[in-house]
């Protein structure tokens, strides 16, 4: 392996923020007359830099083993708080994936953002996006991931508020920050333990630890309930899920790094503590339960949204649980293989429908209709996408779900029978997308939508071909989905027609869609018989009601309470003493004659009183 890549290999996160801090005179508007796409340009050749040194890297580790290099910041004492990065091809490819998903993003929002003024701000925070990401997939220790998990929750923040002279802007950017924070604090209580009682921060050193830790059953659930609060709140898992859904009122190109990358950023650090994980049977069940309620909940709630963003965002919720079911079972490969796959399609996804709604300025899918004609390139690439995300030959997604399947009579009935509804719902909600914007008649907002200029065609063309060249590239890398490690998976090789249940359930679902939703006699959108049932879908299950007549009920009636002690008992004992110092004073003033020898009296008769006092006391 070339010595000289794997000691630079630090660089790559530090391209994207030093092209972050360069853009600051343009976001922060001291260069105002150059414009703000200076700026843009700083962070988009940052982001090429780190590509093309990352490709590098890529290709220097590849058939080679890990190497670690060791980053010392403080030790002192027994505390040694060294940063470990891991040079693998593993860690490398997954850097490469965020780099070159940041770069097309990057190109498209030149051309979905080309008049906002903001321009130089939006790519500064996709820069120090880019760097916080970047930095997690070659991170071997647990200490600093964590700090980088909390840029990226800092930058999701940022970059959710970009628009913040909306109302709703601001809420969703602070809803999302509050949500992923509840997550943050009981993840900072499982790092600080597992540090303790492993030794170390080091992935690696915990790795080794947790092979050979003898931990009582309390504190091994409560060691691994800690460890997965802070991936459900950064994959958008029930109960904090509802992030997700608001923060699509961000910009889309950051709509599309949030649905294909920054989501799966938990589920990373998930699948490295999955040895501690697997320490707690309650632990392991509590992310396939939460996995199972996620996948289809937010299955079913996609289906029943109008918002196109909103719909794909939904999905992103399901098919992330997906990747907890699989963490769940130690099926570690497999989830790596989901995050992959899933991540190229949903990329995809989102620079057609960011297409969409620059071209007809409208997020409605109800409002849309007959695009196909006008928008060929933008379809294609909406099919392509679906197609990705759907288990169809012979797409990236059908083979992660026939590795995980590998002979559907090994699974557990429970987690087929999960898989074909998962698959079945999806094709229908996307193949309902398909038919209401670029099928059937021509709405009025959809009459003169012409295709997207270059910036955007180029990434939406580029994505097209890497999604359908996914077989061929899982089938290069194959090394990678059978890494080393306590969680690989062993078993007979997959065969290719394992899974034809799943599939058909895919092609059953956009069979479904289409009849309901390319009807020429139906005239209104199409709801359940049982409107109660619909509404039940489309708020989401009522959850956000439920937290305000709960959570947010408790923490207001708690603020009022303590509101009312700081006011009337603790306000009110420092106002008395003052208030009685004051008369006390007024009062004395009137009745001393002014005698020196008299101050000097009373002096010494209140201190040996305060002496007897406090001699009794003790």
């Amino acid at each position: 392996m070339n010595q000289l890549l794997v000691q630079t290999s630090w660089w790559v996160p530090l391209y994207s923020l030093l092209g972050a801090i360069i853009t600051l005179p343009w976001s922060s508007a001291i260069v105002r007359r150059t414009g703000p796409r200076p700026g843009a340009y700083i962070n988009l050749l940052a982001t090429i830099v780190a590509f093309i040194h990352g490709g590098f890297l890529f290709r220097a580790t590849w058939g080679h083993g890990p190497e670690f290099l060791i980053i010392n910041w403080l030790n002192t004492g027994d505390l040694d708080l060294s940063f470990v990065l891991e040079i693998s091809q593993m860690s490398t490819g997954a850097m490469e994936s965020i780099t070159g998903l940041s770069l097309v993003a990057q190109v498209y929002a030149l051309g979905y953002m080309e008049k906002d003024w903001s321009l130089a701000r939006f790519f500064g925070l996709m820069g120090f996006f880019e760097a916080a990401m970047s930095g997690l997939a070659i991170s071997n220790s647990l200490f600093l991931s964590y700090a980088l998990l909390e840029m990226l929750t800092l930058s999701t923040y940022l970059i959710v508020g970009f628009w913040y002279a909306q109302p709703l802007v601001v809420t969703a950017a602070r809803d999302a920050f509050l949500t992923k924070r509840v997550g943050d604090i009981l993840l900072l209580m499982g790092v600080v333990s597992v540090g303790t009682l492993a030794g170390s921060f080091n992935f690696a050193d915990i790795e080794v630890w947790a092979e050979t830790a003898e931990l009582s059953p309390m504190v091994a659930n409560f060691l691994g309930l800690t460890l997965i609060a802070g991936p459900i709140g950064k994959c958008a898992q029930f109960p904090l899920h509802l992030w997700l859904d608001e923060a699509m009122e961000g910009p889309n190109p950051a709509s599309l790094l949030r649905n294909s990358l920054v989501v799966s950023c938990g589920a990373y650090i998930l699948i490295k503590l999955s040895p501690v994980v697997s320490l707690s049977p309650l632990a392991e069940t509590t992310l396939i339960v939460v996995g199972t309620m996620t996948a289809i909940g937010a299955s079913l709630v996609a289906i029943a949204q109008i918002d196109i963003k909103r719909t794909l965002s939904h999905s992103t919720s399901a098919f992330l649980g997906l990747v907890f079911i699989a963490v769940g079972m130690q099926h570690v490969d497999v989830a790596l293989l989901l995050l992959l796959t899933h991540a190229i399609a949903k990329a995809l996804l989102f620079t057609s429908i960011g297409s969409i709604i620059l071209t007809t300025s409208n997020q409605n899918i109800t409002e849309m209709g007959g695009l196909w004609s006008k928008m060929p390139a933008t379809t294609l690439a909406f099919v392509v996408g679906s197609a990705g995300t759907i288990a169809l030959i012979p797409l990236g997604n059908f083979w992660a779900m026939e590795r995980w399947v590998n002979g559907f009579w090994s699974v557990p009935w429970w987690l087929l029978l999960l898989l074909i509804v998962f698959n079945g719902l999806t094709a229908l909600n996307l193949t309902r997308v398909f038919c209401l914007v670029f099928l059937g008649p021509t709405q009025p907002k959809t009459r003169r939508a012409p295709e997207v200029p270059w910036p955007m065609a180029l990434p939406m063309v580029s994505l097209t071909i890497v999604t359908l060249l996914v077989p061929l590239m899982l089938q290069h890398w194959q090394l990678l989905l059978s890494w080393a490690g306590p969680w690989a998976r062993t078993g007979p090789d997959p065969a290719v027609f394992d899974l034809p249940l799943v599939v058909i359930s895919g092609i059953v679902g956009c069979i479904v869609g289409g009849m309901l939703y390319l009807n020429p006699n139906r005239t209104e959108p199409v709801q359940l018989p049982w409107k109660p049932l619909q509404d039940l879908f489309a708020y989401d299950f009522y959850i956000d009601k439920l937290y305000r007549v709960t959570v947010v009920l408790a923490v207001e009636q708690f603020s009022r309470f303590t509101a009312w002690i700081d006011r009337y008992f603790v306000d009110g004992l420092v106002n008395l003493v003052g208030l009685a110092t004051v008369f006390s004073g007024q009062g004395l003033k009137y009745t001393v004659p002014g005698g020196s020898q008299l101050y000097v009296l009373t002096i010494l008769i209140g201190v040996a009183l305060l002496g007897l006092l406090m001699s009794s006391l003790l």
